[in-house]
């Protein structure tokens, strides 16, 4: 079980000399508009469209839906970026083993990607010789269980029994073995 999920990162665990990176972002509590109509009657916008500032000194209002992207500069697009590709080459490295260990056994299994041409380009190149055999055992085993030689149908006599009543079960028996069998082979 994961103990450290709800653990935040604190400045004390940033390496040496690192400055923890924040935007602010403050919105404009835009008031309800209320517009009148020609007839008189009245509409009132409860959400009219929120903009957002960047806090920056500048007053430039950003729709709430845009592409910051556009609107922050290069520096604050740079360290975000870097950011990024750090906390995404940190994930990559941390499945490395898992990853590793995937691909070893899909190879143990068969399953290697082979771009093939025969018998027609991009013809699926998956083998497995371990898959085949498994599938070979099960099917021997099931059939060793599901018909043995003596047959897969048994008859039990309930009550007391007699000699027609043994005589019947066999026949039962005898029938039943020979229809699965002989005739229903498909």
């Amino acid at each position: 079980m994961a103990t450290n999920v709800d653990k935040a990162l604190t400045p004390s665990d940033l390496p040496t000399g690192a400055e923890p990176f924040q935007l602010e972002l403050a919105f404009d509590d835009a008031e309800p508009t209320v517009v009148e109509l020609e007839d008189g009657s009245v509409e009132i916008d409860l959400a009219p469209t929120r903009t957002l500032n960047l806090g920056d000194d500048s007053d430039s209002d950003i729709p709430f839906d845009a592409n910051l992207a556009d609107y922050l500069d290069e520096d604050t697009l740079s360290t975000l970026a870097s950011d990024l590709i750090d906390e995404v080459e940190t994930d990559i490295q941390s499945r490395k083993e898992w990853v590793e260990t995937y691909v070893k056994g899909l190879e143990v299994l068969g399953f290697k990607y082979e771009e093939r041409m025969e018998p027609w380009e991009d013809a699926c190149g998956v083998y497995s010789a371990v898959l085949s055999e498994a599938a070979i055992r099960f099917q021997a085993e099931t059939m060793q269980e599901t018909f043995p030689a003596a047959g897969p149908v048994k008859t039990m006599i309930l009550g007391d029994p007699t000699p027609e009543k043994e005589k019947a079960a066999e026949r039962v028996r005898d029938d039943m073995n020979y229809q699965l069998t002989e005739v229903m082979t498909a």
